[in-house]
């Protein structure tokens, strides 16, 4: 059991830590000098990277021996590729696959 203080110390802490990465950028990168080269190629290359990390990590215990083991996921995906050709818009193609997918899970293969 946590006394008050070590409670108020560690969401201190978290506090602490979320606001440094968040203000951080902007005191290194200011307005008055121009971001460097690496920074914007990193702020290009590693979102769909971070994405593409998740999809992997996501299906890293996908059942491939069964129809019902794999047929969810793949109509998941298949959904978000359309949904996101069709709108191009990142949240709308994960928020309907992610939807889509609990409901064949929880209704459908269950």
């Amino acid at each position: 059991m946590m006394t008050i203080t070590e409670h108020i110390i560690i969401i201190g802490v978290v506090v602490l830590g979320t606001l440094l990465t968040r203000f951080l950028p902007f005191l290194i990168f200011s307005g008055d000098k121009e971001t460097p080269q690496y920074m914007k190629y990193l702020g290009y290359v590693l979102p769909p990277a971070v994405f593409g990390l998740l999809v992997v990590y996501s299906l890293r215990n996908v059942d491939l021996t069964s129809v019902s083991g794999f047929l969810p996921e793949l109509l998941a995906i298949g959904l978000i590729i359309v949904l996101h050709y069709w709108k191009r818009n990142m949240l709308l193609s994960l928020a309907g696959g992610t939807i889509f997918y609990m409901i064949l899970v929880q209704m459908v293969f269950a």
